[in-house]
């Protein structure tokens, strides 16, 4: 290791394990969140300058948010599997390994993404038809996903190096990258749209090139020698370690993805069969709970690596620590902005659509009920981020796939049948009130094998004498 490099790993291994986790978990959440934030006001602003053009034009940009999530599955699964054990090896200081996962994910995830954008553009209009877009809908769908598939091997790879950046320390370069082309694509939406008079496809082109301009950002670090993990191509290893340990944890993410996707098709084709009005509502829905999903899974993702890297370490003290006090904050957070946008829901459709009286109405329920259940959800978010940190992927599948998998489906299509569109903007409330039922056996679970750990290691920490003096005293 150079010198340099011994540098920053020393401050990175001060700052991880001498930080006080009140202060850490905040420094380190804090770019993440501003990045999704950002991320959300561009995929908003597609939506709100799309909305112009018309309900079904609304509706093609929601049906079109399932292809962004497909071409994020392969990406998160590599980015979510590798952050984890990346961030234990370096707190196991083993530079070289890391180094070498990095570049298998990050060239894994390029490849996958242009397997998608080849698939996509030759199946396209089968495609967008799966993806539940109707028939007045279906033109609007294509042009929208003809240009987003082209940025599909960027977008892969953005994702494995934005949570490899996390991963080692580096938040604020990883928050420029996202920041930076999520700006972009508000400026670049009304010139593609209007100046260009390119419609739907003119927010697709804006998207796309903000995803290019993202990519060239942050595989600078990488190139330049700016951050602590390289990327090369000659240290891109399949090894059976590598494979376990990306696929354990990042399968959680990748299946999360998958139900999120199955999800989403499954309500916009329901949500379709009432109206165009009412998949709008939903697909609207989708994109202004973006925010304070944002935050949520900004502040989780800012505490997986402080755990992750802490049970590297064996500070299992510290593992607790972090736990504790993301859980309770998580809380009150999505509590305060439960309430906030539920408060304002009525306003909050209003920037999409003043005419459409029947999405203002199923988009404004919408987004109370799911305001109603958000501290359930940010607690879960932390517990499943809590297991993939600690690398342990059951536990993490379980969570990751509970809310728009294992509790969503049962419900996606009895509670509309039984109460029609009502049911429809209440099946993601639903669902996140649902996955308490798995969050508690395994937060339980989780927070014992912790307790047992740091019992261990301060049993084996005392001195022979004291040690023996303790197994034989009375209880």
């Amino acid at each position: 290791m150079t010198p340099d490099a011994e540098q920053r790993h020393l401050r990175r291994k001060t700052m991880m394990l001498d930080t006080p986790v009140q202060k850490l978990i905040p420094k380190m959440a804090l770019p993440t969140i501003v990045a999704f934030l950002i991320n959300s006001i561009y995929n908003m602003a597609d939506t709100y300058f799309v909305s112009s053009l018309g309900t079904a034009a609304s509706a093609a940009v929601g049906v079109n948010y399932s292809l962004d999530q497909i071409i994020m599955m392969a990406g998160s699964f590599l980015a979510v599997g590798s952050n984890s054990y990346i961030a234990r090896l370096l707190g196991a200081r083993e530079e070289e390994k890391a180094h070498s996962v990095l570049s298998t994910a990050f060239f894994t995830a390029f490849g996958f993404g242009v397997i998608v954008m080849i698939l996509g553009l030759i199946f396209i209009e089968p495609l967008v038809r799966v993806l539940g877009a109707t028939p007045t809908v279906e033109q609007y769908a294509i042009d929208y996903a003809s240009y987003v598939l082209f940025a599909a091997p960027f977008m892969a790879a953005n994702f494995v190096m934005n949570q490899c950046l996390r991963a080692e320390g580096s938040a604020t370069l990883s928050m420029v990258g996202m920041a930076s082309g999520g700006i972009l694509n508000v400026f670049l939406d009304p010139i593609f749209i209007f100046t260009f008079d390119l419609g739907v496809a003119g927010a697709s082109i804006a998207t796309a090139i903000s995803k290019l301009v993202t990519f060239l950002i942050l595989v600078f670090p990488y190139v330049s020698r700016r951050s602590l993990l390289r990327i090369s191509l000659r240290r891109v290893k399949y090894t059976w370690d590598t494979i376990k340990q990306v696929c354990t944890v990042g399968s959680s993410s990748l299946f999360r993805t998958g139900m999120s996707v199955l999800s989403s098709i499954l309500i916009n084709n329901v949500a379709g069969g009432f109206s165009d009005s009412v998949l709008a509502a939903v697909s609207v829905t989708t994109k202004v709970m973006m925010f304070p999903f944002s935050v949520i899974m900004g502040f989780c993702q800012g505490f997986q690596p402080v755990a992750g890297y802490n049970w590297g370490a064996q500070r299992y003290d510290r593992v607790r620590a972090s736990y504790r006090f993301s859980a309770k904050t998580a809380i009150v957070i999505s509590a305060i902005i439960g309430i906030s946008f539920g408060i304002f829901s009525d306003q909050a459709i209003q920037l999409f659509t003043k005419a459409d009286q029947k999405m203002l109405d199923i988009g404004s329920l919408c987004i109370r009920l799911q305001c109603l259940v958000l501290p359930i959800h940010g607690w879960v978010a932390v517990v499943n981020m809590l297991y993939a940190g600690l690398g342990k992927g059951g536990g993490a599948l379980a969570l990751a796939t509970a809310r728009q998998g294992s509790c969503f489906l049962p419900l996606v299509f009895l509670l509309p049948a039984l109460f029609g569109e009502v049911g429809i903007a209440s099946v993601q409330a639903a669902a996140d009130l649902l996955s308490l039922a798995i969050g508690i056996p395994l937060a339980i679970k989780v927070t014992r094998e912790i307790r047992e750990k740091l019992a261990q290691m301060n049993l084996e920490s005392q001195p022979a004498a004291d040690v023996e003096e303790m197994r034989y005293a009375p209880a």
